[in-house]
């Protein structure tokens, strides 16, 4: 490809998880019309991210989570799709992007063009030092997921998980519904202890144990190391000891499902507000990032200095934007943070509002099969309520 070409383009979307396409979604509801380029990494098939964590023990393959391929639903939507295409760069200051062949080799690079463009490249797994990538799993896309899937097929097998909150327990119970022996480490002493109180977690870490996953909390893993039979050994101590300790357990495969990050280089480039843990900055009503003609959407994106990573407010998200790039009138987005529920059958839990483990929280209702917690601010108003249930209730 050439560096000289520039094609005009219209609306430019990068990035092709559920983001990009409701904001391709929303544009063709109200223009058939408008140009629209689909830039992503991958294929662009359409699947719903979620099932991954309850796809295994479905004995789902990953063909079967695909709705639709990237090239079916871009001819459906009159989009032009480039698949298997990075960008390496954006130029806000004369509304261009550069971009090349996913597998190219050296600069060379294209050139296009935008009137509008979105930022819907999602975020990426964290690989502390201590999880290398070339052994350690994530399942954070359906190829990934796919590899894993096919790893796993040949029978029962053990399974460290590092990080226990809502994605790693999820996995922990459908590995082990799968034929799975499951280990489940956190830093923390329950899951979920970052977003919830301990006498919340405590209820948490009672059902995972029940159905016979072992937990290790308050546990930091040292290293992860391939050994000579092909097993992995993961090396651990404990936070909370009093001396000097190590620890050490072999399994077949380690996942890790420690955080989410967006990666710098095209915000950085684009000059837009920005934070590696929490995302792009947008302008809450409008979700437009501080660069002209630029936005952002789903969980790249923050607001108000909180990250965006739930799939329920993605439709109103990407409504907001399409009536911003079309020129239409609109009210402006409200964010409103979803209910967060936990895919796991051992125990029923759901949250509200902002949940998080610091704050005044407060027990409304207290019984063997259930939990009601509220976490208040200084006026005494509710910012986020979880509820706990036993199965059986």
């Amino acid at each position: 490809m050439s560096s000289e070409q520039t094609n005009q383009q219209g609306v430019v979307v990068i990035g092709a998880g559920l983001a990009g396409w409701h904001v391709i979604d929303a544009i063709r509801s109200k223009d058939k019309d408008v140009p629209i380029t689909l830039i992503t990494a991958d294929n662009a098939d359409r699947y719903h991210k979620p099932m991954l964590t309850m796809a295994i023990s479905q004995n789902k393959r990953a063909a079967d989570l695909v709705r639709a391929s990237g090239a079916d639903a871009a001819s459906a939507s009159n989009v032009n799709l480039l698949a298997h295409t990075i960008v390496t760069d954006i130029h806000a200051d004369n509304q261009t992007i550069s971009i090349k062949p996913a597998n190219a080799e050296g600069d060379s690079s294209e050139t296009i063009g935008y009137d509008k463009l979105v930022l819907a490249m999602g975020a990426h797994p964290i690989f502390p030092p201590s999880l290398p990538r070339n052994v350690v799993w994530h399942v954070n896309h359906i190829e990934q997921f796919g590899r894993l899937q096919d790893e796993l097929a040949s029978g029962s097998q053990r399974v460290a998980i590092v990080g226990a909150g809502m994605v790693g327990t999820e996995i922990a119970e459908d590995l082990l519904k799968a034929g799975h022996k499951v280990t489940l480490i956190d830093l923390n002493d329950a899951p979920l202890s970052q977003m919830l109180p301990a006498t919340a977690t405590a209820r948490i870490a009672k059902a995972i144990d029940s159905q016979g996953i072992r937990f290790l909390g308050n546990t930091q893993v040292n290293n992860v190391s391939r050994l000579d039979n092909g097993a992995l050994q993961v090396d651990y101590q404990h936070n909370d000891a009093d001396e000097d300790n190590g620890f050490s357990i072999e399994v077949d495969h380690v996942i890790a499902s420690t955080g989410l990050m967006v990666d710098e280089a095209l915000p950085s480039a684009a000059g837009v507000g920005f934070d590696r843990r929490t995302g792009i900055t947008v302008d809450a009503s409008t979700l437009r990032t501080d660069a002209d003609h630029i936005y952002a959407i789903g969980d790249c994106m923050s607001i108000d200095g909180v990250p965006c990573r739930y799939v329920a407010p993605l439709r109103a998200q990407a409504a907001t934007i399409a009536d911003d790039i079309l020129g239409a009138e609109h009210a402006g987005y409200a964010h409103k943070p979803p209910m967060i529920r936990l895919k796991n059958k051992a125990i029923s839990v759901m949250a509200t509002g902002t949940p998080h483990v610091s704050g005044n929280w407060q027990t409304t209702t207290e019984t063997e099969d259930e939990l009601v917690m509220e976490r208040l601010d200084d006026a005494g108003n509710v910012m986020a309520t979880v509820t706990i249930k036993s199965p059986a209730a």
